[in-house]
């Protein structure tokens, strides 16, 4: 016998827990979590039990009814699916960040792969999905990856998403206010200490009086950090442009006229930036909102990032192609 966890490997339509939703069995019988808000629990009870009995995970799909979602506070019905296993506690979900690789339908099944973000591998998964994780960790949501002969869950676990500002401006300050609200960690850099003070950014969790080079050496940027330039001054943008391109920062976005972004990308080029390298800079970042203030500068901003995460173009949600939620798969057909 031994504890199971029973996890949200996919949705379809609405759903009452996202993915990555977990519900912990133990021995003993007591539950911690949950996969469905109390409407599918009972029976993802009974499946733990018997994964407990003979250790075989257990890919269960269920249908939720109108009236199922509706008692759960959903307007319509869809589907989950939940993989039941023996659970395993490989990492610290809090601080470290990874994504472990389930296989849920297929050979070898209930096999896991943990990969680190700094390349450590573990476990008894497929090598293979180790090439994955990158581009599974820049994503930072749990999702499934269809391959040819299995499908496998990406579970990606870390400490929350960090907003990294260079540039002590009053629209840094929206900024990490907003951010704050995603449970996002938010760190603002300039070289003018006068500029970096609590009181002109309260919202910041961290201020660091640094010129670029030593503020991102101070906090490397990672696959989880968007950055954000602000200083419409070339001493400052251009080196921190420079360095923020050569990071692993899922985003990299700069404030500025279209004039202004189209001569600091010549002088970018001048520098020795690639056409790859600016493709990655947004600028004028942002969506197009009709943003004016400072707040609704920094909802713009923040708002790209986000869809720029989740591989979304920012339209209205009205006029997409695409659920509502984040795409759930992942990878070849």
């Amino acid at each position: 016998m031994t504890d199971v966890v029973a996890t949200v490997v996919a949705t379809r339509k609405s759903s009452p827990r996202p993915v990555g939703s977990k519900l912990v069995i133990t021995e003993d019988g007591k539950l911690e979590g949950s996969v469905s808000g109390g409407c599918v629990e009972s029976d993802v009870f009974e499946a733990a039990q018997q994964v407990m009995e003979d250790g075989t995970p257990r890919l269960l799909t269920y249908g939720i009814t109108d009236d199922m979602a509706f008692s759960v506070g959903l307007p319509c019905g869809g589907e989950i699916d939940v993989f039941v296993e023996p659970l395993r506690t490989t990492i610290d979900e809090t601080s470290e960040r990874a994504v472990a690789f389930t296989v849920i339908e297929g050979d070898p099944l209930g096999a896991k792969l943990l990969v680190r973000e700094d390349g450590s591998v573990e476990g008894d998964g497929p090598p293979e999905l180790a090439a994955l994780a990158t581009d599974a960790l820049r994503r930072g949501r749990g999702h499934t990856i269809q391959l040819e002969d299995k499908t496998v869950f990406a579970d990606v676990f870390g400490p929350p998403p960090i907003l990294f500002v260079y540039g002590a401006v009053d629209t840094a300050e929206a900024l990490c206010k907003t951010a704050k609200l995603l449970g996002w960690k938010t760190v603002v850099a300039d070289a003018r200490a006068r500029f970096a003070t609590k009181e002109r950014i309260p919202s910041a969790d961290e201020l660091l009086v640094a010129w670029p080079d030593d503020a991102l050496a101070q906090q490397p940027p990672d696959t989880a950090t968007a950055i954000f330039v602000l200083t419409h001054d070339d001493k400052f943008d251009l080196p921190m442009l420079q360095a923020a391109v050569q990071t692993d920062a899922f985003y990299i976005g700069a404030l500025g006229s279209r004039r202004n972004q189209e001569r600091r990308r010549e002088l970018l080029r001048e520098a020795g930036l690639t056409d790859a390298d600016l493709e990655r800079i947004s600028g004028p970042a942002g969506l197009d909102i009709g943003a004016d203030s400072p707040a609704e500068t920094a909802l713009s901003m923040l708002a790209e990032a986000l869809a720029l995460r989740a591989g979304r173009a920012g339209g209205r949600l009205q006029g997409s192609p695409h659920r509502i939620h984040a795409e759930p798969v992942a990878g070849k057909k």
